[in-house]
């Protein structure tokens, strides 16, 4: 791979770079051009031998430096399509064209990343294709107790479609630990869901409890190859009933037999590794690559 290309979104070829999205193993919603078109501020593409291989390039500025970043509510980027190309080489050139970045590699980066000595982390993962049964099977014992309580308080499980609702509540209960992401991100959101709803590629479904009161929401989103657990909401007495247990529960049941995968989206806080985990999750690592190659005194600042 020899011709390497850094794009403005403006002059992509949506057509070939959504089709080198779709029809690579590791190529994730957010690197589509609705995607990156909605939540990044600004996004470049680097283009390989005619989007054989592609890498999303949300950029901002700051002090007259553009840097390469992560808009919110995008978990992973990186190379996408094929994987043989120089390393050293197309290092070289993103980073002679941008200075400083903290982009998250996809899982299919790793080769790339051991080379550039990236710390992994974790993002977990069903496989879909077998039947409720035999994914069933892979839940670990410590499972039985929460599921059990939560089937015999009469909860119902129950199809949604109001967007707004979901990312309101999602919204209200995160917002303490996530100060980084504005209102104008929560507008941007919206109006994606908005059209991937349109599109068939948003799933909401809740829990209610006897008396009818939301328990627990998911909004996942859905591509060629995965559903994305965007957003999720428990209210406390949720939490009580176990109300999330038997929400993923019967989305796992529903979701069975197809050839997807159920994609948790992360994490690396040990209790909700260890939800995960608990219906059977295995870990698909991506990984964070961070450079810095900005002139002193600005590289010091940066460090």
């Amino acid at each position: 791979m020899d011709n390497i290309t850094i794009i403005p979104s403006s002059k992509i070829n949506r057509v070939k770079w959504d089709a080198c999205v779709a029809n690579s193993s590791n190529g994730l919603i957010y690197a589509s051009s609705v995607y990156l078109d909605a939540m990044a501020e600004q996004w470049y593409g680097l283009v390989m031998d005619d989007y054989a291989t592609i890498f999303p390039l949300p950029i901002k500025k700051k002090l007259g430096f553009k840097y390469c970043y992560m808009p919110p509510f995008m978990q992973q980027l990186g190379f996408i399509g094929q994987q043989d190309f120089d390393a050293v080489k197309v290092v070289t050139y993103i980073t002679q064209w941008v200075k400083y970045g903290s982009p998250y590699l996809n899982f299919g980066n790793q080769a790339f990343a051991e080379q550039q000595d990236c710390p992994s982390l974790s993002n977990y993962v069903v496989d879909l294709g077998r039947s409720y049964a035999d994914i069933r099977k892979s839940y670990r014992k410590s499972i039985d107790y929460s599921l059990s309580k939560a089937a015999k308080l009469g909860l119902d499980y129950v199809a949604d479609g109001h967007v707004e609702a979901a990312i309101h509540l999602y919204k209200g209960y995160n917002e303490p630990n996530m100060q980084h992401v504005t209102d104008n991100d929560y507008g941007a959101l919206q109006e994606l869901l908005d059209h991937l709803q349109q599109q068939g590629q948003v799933m909401i479904r809740k829990v209610l409890g006897s008396d009818h009161a939301l328990l627990s929401i998911v909004l996942l989103l859905k591509d060629n190859k995965r559903y994305y657990n965007l957003i999720n909401y428990t209210s406390e007495e949720g939490r009580k009933m176990e109300a999330n247990y038997f929400l993923y529960d019967h989305v796992l049941r529903e979701l069975s037999n197809q050839p997807m995968l159920f994609d948790f989206e992360g994490s690396d806080l040990p209790g909700v590794q260890s939800f995960y985990t608990k219906f059977g999750a295995v870990n698909q690592p991506f990984f964070h690559w961070h450079f810095n190659h900005l002139p002193l005194p600005m590289k010091l600042l940066k460090k």
